[in-house]
């Protein structure tokens, strides 16, 4: 009776997944769609505040919160992928998660908020991810080896945390680059334990299309950035709309080139490389963040807006090199073998183009500049898939057998 009642109990509870039972091919679920957009709320609120304090300190702080913002969010999904399940206990920590990231863009979205308060939060966070990796070990004794350097060097964040709470500001400003290392260093230490393990853990298709959503939410903030340009003049003329068509071509524009290089691709084998390419996603966010705020200056007329171009020109070319660097961590298709390293080299003379165009005060009309903006990248997506389809034309292979192919072998591509 009793071992029947403690069965009843572990099937409703639903203790984590163990560490060795992975799906292969596993949909991502309502749940953590859900748990998604509670964090881009959070996004949204730094980005927000980040418009209205345009400045270098402005941009660092906006720069931190967003790393801290999406560590939690990184290892609560990088959690449920190796870890959740239907029970109950995934549910609740999915939810508990969820509460702390709304208290902080509850936080973030006064008037008067204090680093104090936000400071609390993110260790309440903290305190809970840890928790996370730690209990993983108390139900799957062999996984203790594996989480250790999550759990100990978490703990040591939140202790530094703790330390900030009570010493000048100017400090904080050493002591917050240290947790940063502390919070994304665990992978790359668990990545040589599984080698020595003789085990690997690879990049699952479920957390890489979690990144692509993550992503795709973002580009919504591109597109809302438009909006509210649109929303701040008073009195819409033609010309306003002919600005509004053009800001959405290079938002377009820019998710065109990401997601070409980027969707049905297939991490290279290796949790380190994995590991690189996570990190790699936070400084394109962080300027396709910048680029949401700097579409606003192309709806006003005052002498912030250049400025605010040059920021603008700025995060296309972060933006543009870290696909060339993610392209370094990707499995593609043969036929793009002969064609990558022209591809990167284009990116990189494109990212070239946009960094003088930031040096070089052309005094522009906002429209003007959008449209020279627009030039480029479609100059950029026009030779990306002229020498792509000259290629395949050349040896006679049709676009649909390349991706059935790809999608066939992404498990066995490795570089």
């Amino acid at each position: 009776m009793q071992n029947r009642l403690s069965k009843r109990v572990s099937i409703w509870w639903g203790p984590p997944k163990n560490f060795d039972t992975r799906q292969k091919e596993r949909r991502v679920s309502w749940l953590e769609l859900f748990y998604d957009l509670v964090y881009v709320i959070a996004i949204a609120r730094i980005t927000e505040h980040f418009s209205h304090h345009i400045s270098i300190e402005g941009f660092l702080e906006y720069a931190c919160l967003f790393a801290l913002i999406f560590w939690g969010w990184l290892n609560g999904s990088f959690h449920h992928d190796l870890h959740g399940n239907q029970g109950l206990r995934t549910r609740l920590m999915m939810l508990w998660q969820m509460m702390i990231i709304a208290a902080l863009a509850v936080t973030l979205d006064r008037e008067t908020k204090s680093y104090r308060d936000i400071t609390v939060i993110f260790m309440i966070m903290q305190l809970f991810i840890t928790y996370q990796w730690w209990s993983v070990g108390f139900y799957d004794k062999p996984h203790r080896k594996y989480s250790w350097p999550y759990t100990r060097l978490f703990l040591v964040s939140f202790l530094l945390m703790v330390v900030s709470l009570w010493i000048p500001h100017s400090w904080f400003k050493i002591i917050f680059p240290v947790i940063l290392v502390l919070n994304y260093m665990p992978p790359f230490i668990s990545s040589r334990i599984l080698r020595r393990s003789s085990q690997n853990l690879n990049l699952s298709s479920s957390m890489f299309e979690r990144l692509g959503l993550f992503t795709i939410i973002i580009f919504g903030e591109l597109a809302l950035g438009v909006v509210h340009g649109m929303r701040n003049i008073e009195v819409i003329h033609f010309v306003d709309w002919v600005n509004f068509a053009l800001g959405f071509s290079v938002v377009f524009a820019l998710w065109w080139i990401f997601f070409t290089f980027v969707s049905n691709r297939e991490v290279r084998k290796g949790f380190d490389k994995a590991s690189l390419l996570e990190l790699l996603y936070i400084p394109a966010l962080i300027s396709l963040g910048c680029v949401a705020v700097c579409l606003l200056s192309f709806f006003i007329d005052n002498a912030s807006a250049n400025g605010l171009r040059q920021l603008f020109g700025f995060a296309v070319v972060f933006f543009l090199c870290c696909i060339v660097l993610m392209m370094y961590l990707l499995a593609y298709p043969a036929v793009f073998d002969t064609l990558k390293r022209r591809m990167r080299l284009s990116m990189l003379l494109t990212a070239l183009l946009f960094l003088l165009l930031s040096f070089v005060n052309f005094n522009l009309s906002g429209t003007v500049y959008l449209v020279l903006v627009l030039l480029l990248l479609v100059l950029e997506i026009s030779y990306l898939n002229y020498i792509y389809y000259s290629k395949l034309l050349k040896e006679g292979i049709d676009p649909l057998e390349v991706g059935a192919a790809h999608a066939d072998n992404s498990n066995t591509v490795n570089e």
